[in-house]
């Protein structure tokens, strides 16, 4: 499908307005639960990825502003991660994957994001754990994150995540706000990456933005410790799986 239907750019605002909603809430923008929606909508690869990473500048945007706001964004730890990742994120958006390979990554990427929410959904870490996070470790770890974001269209929120909570570096709620600004500068850099390989984005988009936007307000404003965090994780976790799935298959 090279453009979305009316009913697609309607069903496809609805969910861009939920997934906002449950990814602004923990500071992630979104980006690979759009790529979900648009896969099961069947937009076309070069569609996708220049509409993920735009919907994820916004939500990240208003994300930053709230985290920042309440103190849980450290910046010079985003940096170590930044400096490294933006650079990658920016070459790897401008490599030109084959279609089955392009669906191939992004589906393993959704799988991983899927297993990932189920995982840490049940796994809060409470009380303040401050950033301690070892120069050694960022560096090479934002390099991977930067290129592999680039390369599907995602900030990489779903990767530094993750690794911030198993690795005990820090607490959710400062992982939450060092992933958004991780994911807002990235999200740039590969969409200016993409700009020099030249993008197209669906007629849709502005419509899809207020509904980033309406969702992105709500969610960061609930924060992460509001909203029944292993209910959304059971939930995102059975959309990304079947988008995921849909992604891998060989006939579709």
């Amino acid at each position: 499908m090279a453009d979305p239907s009316l009913i697609s750019i309607i069903m496809l605002g609805l969910a861009f307005f939920g997934l906002a909603i449950l990814y602004s809430s923990v500071g992630h923008g979104g980006a690979s639960g759009y790529l979900a929606a648009m896969a099961l909508a069947g937009l076309s690869p070069a569609l996708m990825r220049p509409t993920a990473l735009s919907l994820n500048i916004v939500v990240t945007i208003i994300g930053t502003f709230f985290y920042a706001r309440a103190g849980c964004i450290p910046w010079k730890t985003v940096l170590l991660f930044v400096v490294p990742s933006a650079p990658c994120a920016f070459l790897g958006a401008m490599i030109e994957l084959p279609e089955w390979g392009y669906r191939t990554l992004v589906g393993l990427v959704l799988l991983y994001a899927a297993w990932k929410t189920v995982t840490q959904g049940a796994k809060q870490p409470s009380g303040k754990v401050e950033a301690n996070i070892p120069i050694y470790a960022a560096l090479p770890a934002g390099a991977a994150i930067g290129l592999l974001s680039g390369l599907t269209g995602v900030g990489g929120g779903i990767f530094l995540t993750p690794l911030l909570l198993l690795t005990g570096w820090t607490s959710l709620r400062l992982a939450a706000g060092i992933s958004c600004g991780f994911i807002l500068v990235n999200s740039i850099s590969g969409i200016l990456g993409l700009g020099v390989a030249g993008f197209t984005l669906p007629p849709a988009i502005l419509w899809w933005v207020l509904a980033v936007c309406s969702g992105a307000l709500i969610g960061s404003r609930l924060g992460s410790g509001i909203l029944c965090q292993k209910t959304q994780s059971r939930l995102l976790a059975v959309v990304l799986t079947i988008a995921g799935i849909k992604m891998l298959m060989i006939f579709y």
